[in-house]
């Protein structure tokens, strides 16, 4: 466990990133629960008076626009539900306004979109706002831009709000991640329709095996993410060095019991030390531009001896990408294993895959060095 890293004041987690899903914001209803979102609040606000820094990343809009507007017909369509979003995030963000004003707290809207973190020099300007924020005392309440992030209205994988805490979580070192649900953790079946669920409660490493656990799990209307996006922002999180729980919402006093050290829901460990931003930056992967595939013995090299990729170790090119895109790097059975910034462009790499790195500037003419990804330029996933 990350303890007492920055300080020393308080034992357990300071800087920690708290999500709030739909399900949990309406308790299950069609409106936002002010009496759910009290709590939640009142539990930041107690972290924050003994010396924490919490960050929120809520969902909630489009029920809060649906509550709102009162549609006499439901419309899936992506511009109505745009329009919900737009309506529910002033009504959203005016919830935590006031319940952050009782106790004397102020709290800032940030809304973050794909575009906003998939340029480098946008990464850190957000970054640089949440940590002057914190430095100020302000909660930042983070959501995604609605309004505008097609991807995330449609249900993308990239778009929801479990991932999005995830690259909050490493866009500004957070030493704990707390994804916040209505159930209460990972279960090895669906606990709403398997009476005899188990919990598991800490699981060192997403394998295939934890993800097909996870299955589909789709929220409901109310919500875009399930279990399955919980663990692909469980998995980025963690690679960037921060602590995650899966946890329920409605469990008493759950986000201090968390920050304070206890095991509450399912908990999976860091991955990795803190990185430097700018491989956080890769890890995230909102500028991927492409993908290469590598025979066993380059992933061997990769994976158990952390090695650079060489040329000879590439089977196969997906572009289109430039010299220094960030590109993605998997393995013989497609999944991928790393993500750097290449030397090469996708009709380099294409011409040079599986040649010898001495004989690059024969095969182009030309060579920008010996590695296809440099290690120190890699990111393993």
């Amino acid at each position: 466990m990350s303890a007492q890293r920055r300080n020393g004041a308080q034992p357990g987690y300071h800087r920690i990133v708290a999500k709030f899903g739909t399900n949990l914001l309406t308790a299950g209803s069609e409106r936002l629960d002010t009496g759910v979102m009290s709590s939640l609040v009142e539990q930041a606000v107690r972290l924050m008076d003994e010396g924490r820094e919490v960050l929120i990343v809520t969902s909630g809009a489009i029920a809060a626009g649906r509550e709102r507007l009162a549609p006499a017909k439901e419309r899936r369509s992506v511009p109505f539900r745009q329009v919900l979003a737009s309506v529910g995030q002033t009504r959203l963000m005016q919830a935590y306004d006031q319940l952050f004003s009782g106790h004397g707290r102020v709290a800032a809207q940030t809304l973050l979109s794909k575009r906003d973190l998939s340029d480098r020099i946008g990464y850190l300007n957000a970054r640089n706002t949440l940590l002057g924020l914190l430095e100020c005392g302000v909660v930042p309440v983070i959501n995604e831009n609605d309004a505008v992030a097609i991807d995330e209205i449609a249900g993308a994988k990239i778009g929801d709000n479990d991932n999005l805490s995830a690259l909050v979580a490493n866009l500004i070192d957070a030493d704990v991640l707390t994804i916040l649900t209505d159930t209460g953790g990972l279960y090895d079946a669906d606990p709403r329709t398997h009476k005899h669920a188990t919990l598991i409660p800490r699981v060192e490493r997403i394998t295939k095996e934890i993800e097909a656990i996870a299955g589909g799990g789709a929220e409901d209307s109310r919500g875009t993410g399930g279990m399955v996006t919980k663990l692909q922002a469980a998995k980025l999180a963690t690679g960037g060095g921060s602590d995650v729980f899966i946890a329920g919402g409605h469990e008493r006093d759950v986000l201090h019991r968390i920050a304070s050290g206890e095991h509450v829901g399912t908990m999976l460990p860091a991955r990795s030390s803190r990185m430097e931003s700018r491989k956080r930056w890769m890890l995230a992967g909102l500028a991927t531009k492409g993908c290469i595939f590598v025979d066993p013995g380059a992933e061997r090299a990769l994976l158990d001896q952390r090695k650079s990729l060489l040329p000879a170790g590439v089977r196969e090119v997906q572009g289109p990408f430039k010299r220094g895109d960030t590109i993605n790097i998997c393995g013989p059975d497609g999944h991928a294993i790393a993500c750097g910034i290449t030397n090469y462009d996708d009709r380099e790499l294409t011409e040079i895959r599986g040649v010898r790195s001495d004989r690059i500037a024969g095969v182009l003419g030309h060579e920008y060095g010996a590695e296809a990804v440099h290690r120190n330029n890699l990111v393993l996933l």
